[in-house]
């Protein structure tokens, strides 16, 4: 054991040891430094890196130097334990590659949470290989940016990187807004345009709510991802195209597939290595530095200079976002903005959100309006939650369900397709809870008509 990075590397030099474990800030010498010194030395020697400074730059840098593992702290003990283990019998030597240049995406990814922490992980992974990547995740989680991150940290970031939105695609522009189109090749084309996959071409192509493309698209697409080559729009000519494609969706792709509605030979070619973007309130150990890094972006834009209470800041962090990142950052701004004092304070941030008073100090969670009326209902339901032993869960969510499929059903006119896109179930499905809960799709079409 040593806290030496120089002593470190001499007993390196002279063949001790079977594993190294170094933190990335040692004295005299920088952990990451210290690991490419180590494999130039010595390359099938294992090296497990860990740091407190848990940003997504330190984990792409330990992978890219050729770390067998990386650990954030904290860390849990027993997975170090079980990592050592697994990599102590193991001699076959390691590829490193010598580190590039820090993109400056990386900096607005924001995150020491554990959840965090694993997507920057598997981030790192993906630096040196150019697989197809899924993002998984609520809106307003981050996807576009994490998406920018890995682009940017790949050997494409000095070509485009291009990004679509399918689900603002009116259905029949998604095939010329992709491939192009040639002039004449329907009313209204005047002149040839280059279309998506032509503007990306070298770089990456994010495709954001996959799940909303027009299935008659989703065969074009899964063509040109089997033979790597496109056809603009009104044109015979195929062009061969080399792009990484990244998408993004909120859905549940896989369902979409058992109800027909997206090819599942297009979802397992997309689906290569997915991730999943962990909603805020999943992570709210971020909250904080997110503030901080939403604050002082805010000077950048001329707004007005603030810092935050403690109060207020407790609110944030027991608020449940269903809006996640984004709704964060635009509440500061709107805070920034309409506040009249020097610092947010917790009342500015209870009426931005409609909060009651000391939701956050009694409950432990401040509740929306939404949530207020549920828990009133469920106090009716159950005074005592004891009564209620084996079965709380159950008749909770049975409490709740009828009357979502009721108001679902009613402002869609009792149209069972409909009401199933909205609430995201197989219309098999629907049907079935509209039984279970004894719900007259007539007489709600009667009072919807009224």
């Amino acid at each position: 054991v040593t806290d030496n990075g120089r002593e470190l590397l001499e007993w390196v030099d002279r063949g001790l040891g079977s594993l190294v474990i170094t933190d990335v800030l040692m004295p005299e010498m920088n952990g990451l430094d210290a690991l490419t010194e180590i494999h130039d030395a010595r390359p099938e020697l294992p090296v497990i890196v860990m740091s407190a400074q848990t940003t997504l730059m330190t984990a792409v840098e330990a992978e890219k130097r050729g770390a067998a593992a990386y650990f954030p702290k904290p860390f849990d003990l027993h997975e170090l334990t079980d990592k050592v283990l697994q990599l102590l019998p193991s001699s076959s030597p390691k590829k490193v590659e010598k580190p590039a240049g820090e993109a400056d995406s990386g900096a607005a990814l924001i995150g020491t949470s554990d959840a965090m922490q694993e997507v920057f992980k598997t981030i790192a992974r993906l630096v040196q290989v150019d697989l197809t990547v899924m993002l998984k995740g609520e809106s307003g989680t981050g996807k576009e940016v994490i998406a920018h991150a890995i682009h940017d940290l790949s050997a494409r970031k000095q070509a485009p990187f291009v990004a679509v939105n399918m689900a603002a695609l009116p259905k029949d522009l998604v095939e010329s807004e992709l491939f192009g189109y040639e002039k004449g090749a329907f009313t209204g084309a005047g002149a040839t345009r280059k279309g998506k996959f032509a503007l990306a071409e070298g770089g990456t192509l994010f495709l954001d709510e996959i799940g909303d493309m027009p299935i008659e698209a989703q065969t074009r697409l899964l063509r040109v991802l089997q033979e790597g080559e496109f056809s603009p729009v009104g044109s015979t000519r195929s062009i061969k195209t080399d792009l990484r494609i990244i998408c993004a969706t909120h859905r549940d792709i896989k369902a979409l597939c058992d109800e027909g509605r997206f090819r599942e030979d297009l979802y397992y070619r997309l689906h290569v290595v997915p991730i999943d973007i962990p909603p805020l309130r999943g992570r709210k150990a971020d909250i904080p530095a997110l503030t901080t890094h939403f604050l002082a972006r805010a000077e950048g834009r001329n707004l007005p200079k603030k810092h935050i209470s403690k109060e207020a800041m407790a609110l944030f962090e027991s608020y449940h976002w269903p809006g996640n990142v984004r709704e964060l950052e635009n509440l500061i701004y709107r805070l920034l903005v309409l506040g009249a004092d020097d610092a947010i304070t917790a009342d500015d941030v209870r009426a931005a959100l409609s909060l009651r008073e000391g939701a956050a100090d009694g409950d432990g969670e401040s509740l929306t309006l939404l949530e207020q009326h549920i828990d009133k209902a469920m106090q009716n339901l159950a005074p005592d939650w004891r009564t209620m032993s084996g079965s709380a869960y159950a008749q909770s969510l049975a409490a709740f369900e009828r009357p979502l499929l009721a108001s679902v059903l009613g402002a869609t006119g009792g149209n069972q397709i409909q009401a199933a896109e909205i609430l995201g179930l197989n219309r098999n499905t629907l049907r079935k809870k509209i039984q279970e809960n004894g719900l007259d799709v007539v007489q709600i079409k009667k009072v919807t008509k009224r």
